[in-house]
């Protein structure tokens, strides 16, 4: 929390974000569905201080009371974009879940160290209220209200989809969008006041990815390319900026600087990273800025194996990005100082489906001299590859975690659904770049009393850089 007489959540600016304190604490959801084991999902909290007894272990588990439900993202009722009021506090973690399309809100003021349920949104509000299902993304608004981005509607088909929650009683509130027009797909979101916008994502139709990925669901239109434009007073979409067939935009972040008319986004499929930027016109466009090649392979679902960028993240002074290849098994890291031609400095690998010694043989590689060899730590072989990323405030550390979803863990990784997820931690050199795994830290979620369990997103208690947008 800031130290200043009246303020409210968060941090001023940015910046100031930075020179927060270390976290010692994380929330992360870990997910049972599709493992075979018929327990609910739960939120861990894993204590990071590496000064306490109990460094690198879950020391709270808080079980939902559904089966399945497949909590994926989370995000706060108030954070950064509420700072000028004194009246708010950063008190519940909103916890959307993909499948089932419940949202609990969890306490995490009363104990952060150990959060309970303060109420469930049951699904029925979203399928009545605004005809959507699938939450994904949630944003806690200057206004106070908490804006959700939505998949698809009650019926499995694709929808982009929001709705809206009251920041005080989290009542479904109905549609944040205006008009006739929404998207086809939808998945993730980011919004910048200053230049009157929002920009969502599209991953795909629920009916279609739920239970695994089938290439042929590009060919039938079931599969994302836009980058979607709405209005961010009137809350009309207003205009679709077309990334490319099979391109799948998936997490997008604008720079963090408020006054910034431009952000990039990871395209999973594709495995490209486009800038997207406001044009002197006054309307968007994109260009394509990292190109992380296909590998040419034997022994796997397809001859060309993508990277798959599954999650990216921008530091908070706005100078480096990173983001993770899901299924090559690296992540990077690009000073993006000149915005328009990102410099990769840091690559370290941590698993993935090209490990020498696996099922896959790469025959043609236009990155690579040799397939890496299995990442192997506190004599534990990794299993998966790395997926959801965290970076501390003051950009040191990058926390990672290596399942993308139940449904595709299970296809790609059948082992890390077996074993369970892990959590890790890579050591940053913010200086010249370069990534490094930290060799004492290891979060086992293979462990865990009710089984090895797969463990999703990494959240901040006092909010980070992928839940925090300043208006």
């Amino acid at each position: 929390m800031a130290k200043c007489g009246a303020c409210g959540p968060g941090y001023a600016t940015p910046l100031d974000a930075m020179k927060g304190p270390r976290e010692e604490i994380v929330y992360v959801p870990c997910i049972y569905r599709n493992t075979g084991i018929e327990k609910p999902d739960y939120l861990a909290t894993v204590d990071v201080d590496p000064g306490s007894p109990h460094y690198c272990q879950v020391i709270h588990r808080l079980p939902v009371p559904n089966l399945k439900d497949e909590l994926h993202h989370s995000g706060w009722n108030a954070c950064s974009s509420c700072f000028g009021d004194a009246t708010k506090r950063r008190n519940r973690l909103i916890l959307p879940s993909l499948i089932s399309s419940r949202i609990y809100v969890v306490d995490v003021g009363t104990d952060s160290r150990a959060p309970r349920i303060h109420k469930i949104v049951e699904p029925v509000e979203l399928f009545w209220k605004g005809n959507v299902a699938n939450p994904h993304t949630a944003h806690c608004l200057g206004s106070g209200d908490i804006l959700i981005s939505c998949l698809g509607d009650p019926a499995g088909n694709g929808k982009g989809g929001f709705v809206l929650l009251d920041g005080e009683t989290f009542e479904v509130k109905g549609n944040w969008e205006n008009g006739e027009k929404v998207p086809p797909l939808g998945y993730d979101f980011w919004y910048q006041p200053r230049h009157n916008v929002l920009m969502s994502t599209e991953w795909g139709a629920p009916k279609a990815l739920a239970n695994g990925f089938d290439p042929a669901d590009i060919e039938r239109g079931l599969y994302g390319r836009h980058i979607n434009v709405w209005d961010w007073s009137t809350h009309t979409y207003i205009q679709a900026i077309d990334l490319g067939k099979g391109s799948v935009p998936l997490e997008i972040r604008f720079l963090h600087n408020p006054d910034a008319a431009e952000g990039f986004v990871g395209c999973g499929l594709s495995s490209a990273v486009h800038r997207f930027y406001k044009t002197e016109k006054g309307d968007w466009a994109a260009e394509k800025v990292i190109e992380v090649p296909s590998k040419k392979v034997q022994g796997w679902l397809l001859p060309d194996m993508p990277g798959l960028i599954t999650d990216i993240l921008i530091s908070l002074d706005d100078r480096f990005l990173y983001f993770s290849n899901w299924l090559h098994g690296d992540i990077r890291q690009y000073d993006i100082s000149d915005r328009r031609r990102p410099r990769l400095v840091g690559q370290v690998f941590l698993g993935g489906s090209i490990t020498n010694g696996g099922a896959v043989t790469v025959v043609e590689d236009k990155e690579l001299q040799s397939q890496p060899e299995p990442f192997v730590i506190q004599g534990k072989r990794v299993p998966g590859g790395p997926q959801m990323i965290q970076l501390s405030l003051d950009g040191k550390r990058l926390y990672v975690t290596n399942s993308l979803y139940s449904g595709w863990d299970k296809q790609f990784y059948p082992e890390l659904v077996k074993e369970g997820s892990v959590m890790l931690q890579i050591d940053v050199d913010t200086e010249r770049g370069g990534l490094k795994a930290n060799k004492n830290f290891l979060v086992d979620f293979g462990k865990e009393p009710g089984g090895p369990v797969l463990a999703h997103e990494i959240r901040y208690p006092g909010g980070d850089c992928t839940s925090d947008i300043w208006v």
